[in-house]
């Protein structure tokens, strides 16, 4: 693990070139740190431009928007469980510029998180075999229909009526077509998709 690290962040810097004074070589704490924080940073500002617009031009639409599906899901392919945090995130932005009630924090918070498990995947069957084959889109899905369920599930455990819990469902199915066409331009995209100790490994392999 250690000679992994120190290979990935050599790999990161691209190493010293002649002539160039040697720089500071990013650890891999701060290179995950400084990649996760990024990752919020897009999720809250999608996340908050959406929650407006749906507000300004489509207030009465029963269908919702949301890219936190994708965002997470890239998150989890990069990083593994940390994406946890960023599916806490998105619950917590769109309840905050939406007006939630307390109730609805915990719907979306708390029912978010169920999408954790969909790592349980990534670690079966391995990230490389589900970023490439047919699984690629596959995963996005099932941590869409997590995220759904654990709503539907809180919303239950709190007294509401199932046909509104089942709701959770079908007023976010729009955003299933928008998770699919975000993962598949990632997935384009070199190393956006991918485990970051294998795409950084990757990249130091190839400078060599």
């Amino acid at each position: 693990m250690f000679k992994s690290e120190i290979l990935i962040c050599a790999g990161a810097d691209g190493g010293k070139r002649m002539g160039e004074p040697m720089k500071r070589q990013r650890t891999w704490k701060e290179y995950r740190a400084i990649d996760l924080a990024l990752l919020a940073a897009a999720l809250a500002i999608f996340e908050f431009v959406i929650v407006r617009a749906a507000g300004w031009w489509f207030p009465d639409q029963p269908y919702t928007v949301s890219l936190a599906a994708a965002m997470t899901s890239i998150v989890y392919m990069r990083w593994g469980l940390w994406g946890a945090l960023h599916a806490l995130e998105a619950g917590l932005v769109f309840c905050c510029f939406s007006g939630a009630t307390g109730e609805q924090y915990l719907i979306y918070c708390v029912g978010n998180l169920l999408s954790a498990s969909a790592v349980l995947l990534l670690r079966t069957a391995g990230k490389e075999r589900v970023r490439t084959g047919h699984l690629s889109l596959v995963f996005p899905l099932l941590v869409q229909l997590l995220m759904q369920a654990g709503r539907g599930a809180v919303a239950l455990l709190l007294g509401a009526d199932p046909r509104d819990a089942a709701g959770f469902f079908t007023t976010d199915s729009l955003s299933l077509l928008f998770t699919f066409v975000i993962i598949w331009i990632a997935r384009k995209l070199d190393g956006v998709y991918e485990d970051q100790k294998h795409y950084l490994l990757r990249l130091h392999a190839q400078e060599e």
